[in-house]
């Protein structure tokens, strides 16, 4: 794997019809190799991008009493501030604190059949009295950052050999979609504890915006390697559900976050609806395929463990199991990161 290459958006978004298709060509194989870019001239403006940071600090400078009034132990949707040690990644703590909020829309009623759409329902907001526009930058980031990943899954379907807007089409409309938008605040450890413990990430793909170093990828050979910060840019990633799509052929690359210093980081994690079917493979050309089955490491690349699985002894990143829709995966996820939430809420839980 060469070092994390550097991807020129406005190729594709300024570009002609030639120049669009020799870009998307060039992100698959970027794609298919790394899994990991770093992606420039997005759209999104430094100023905007600073205003979101400096809102990020003044987040987790907030006394603890204010932002336990929204804490993720309230929400039987996942949603809201956690306390650093919250989250586990395969049953080990992370070293971070942070505030999710995912898509908002009004609840669902509790079907037996799919009980991962109790995963539907409202965000929690810090009010402006405690911290002035707080909602309305969380949700302007998030509007950003969906049109940014809707247009570069775009560039992926056509790069796969897809219609442009597959994707797109596939997501549904943009109310019935669970993306996610993390604040994350990592203290800095001195004995080495990870700020977040090797990991794949659950969807699609990723934007980071990070703000201090400590992001590492894997290699290939098993090797850990710094992912440098370029200013301005988005830190992109692939999940695992795009790689199970692809047949393998897009790889969803682990990483980690390790650091004995202060480290923010923007995170915006795409998603479809939570039926969007997972278990089928896109029908791409075979020339893919072939890509796969000439590649160990493709060929061999799997999901997360499940918490059962991690149990039973199976490698953090070895799970053969393949869910049959994106709610089931977002499902599998919360309980292994957070099985005390799911306990109080969810005690019974066939999930």
């Amino acid at each position: 794997m060469p070092n994390v290459p550097i991807i020129d958006f406005a190729r594709w978004r300024d570009g002609s019809a030639e120049e669009k298709r020799q870009f998307a060509e060039e992100l698959g194989q970027v794609c298919h190799r790394v899994g990991f870019f770093h992606l420039v001239n997005h759209g999104i403006d430094i100023e905007f991008q600073e205003k979101i940071k400096s809102m990020m600090r003044d987040l987790f400078r907030l006394p603890l009493h204010e932002k336990e009034k929204i804490s993720k132990t309230l929400s039987p949707h996942f949603r809201g501030w956690e306390a650093l040690g919250t989250e586990r990644t395969n049953g080990r703590v992370d070293y971070r604190e942070q505030v999710d909020t995912w898509t908002d829309r009004a609840p669902r009623t509790e079907d037996p059949d799919k009980p991962y759409m109790r995963l539907y329902g409202p965000s929690q907001y810090f009010e402006d009295s405690v911290l002035p526009g707080y909602r309305a930058l969380t949700r302007e980031w998030f509007a950003r950052c969906t049109f940014v990943s809707d247009a570069l899954l775009d560039a992926m379907a056509v790069a796969l050999g897809l219609e442009e807007n597959f994707f797109r089409q596939k997501f549904g409309a943009s109310t019935d979609r669970m993306s996610l938008t993390k604040w994350i605040y990592y203290p800095g450890s001195k004995t080495g504890q990870h700020g977040v413990n090797a990991h794949k990430d659950t969807g699609f793909l990723t934007l980071l915006l990070p703000d201090g170093p400590g992001l590492e990828v894997q290699h290939q050979n098993g090797a850990w390697l710094p992912v440098q910060s370029v200013p301005g840019a988005f830190v992109v990633n692939l999940g695992e559900i795009l790689q199970s799509l692809t047949g393998q052929y897009f790889v969803a690359t682990p990483h980690r976050v390790v650091t004995s210093r202060e480290r923010y980081s923007c995170a915006y994690f795409h998603g479809p609806h939570l039926d969007f079917q997972v278990s089928q493979k896109l029908k791409l050309d075979p020339k893919f395929e072939k890509a796969v089955a000439a590649s160990p490491f493709h060929r061999n690349a799997k999901f997360m463990a499940r918490k059962e699985e991690t149990a039973a002894g199976v490698g953090d990143m070895g799970s053969p199991h393949i869910p049959n829709t994106y709610g089931e995966q977002l499902w599998n996820y919360f309980s292994r990161a957070y099985p005390d939430i799911v306990q109080s809420f969810y005690p019974r839980s066939r999930l």
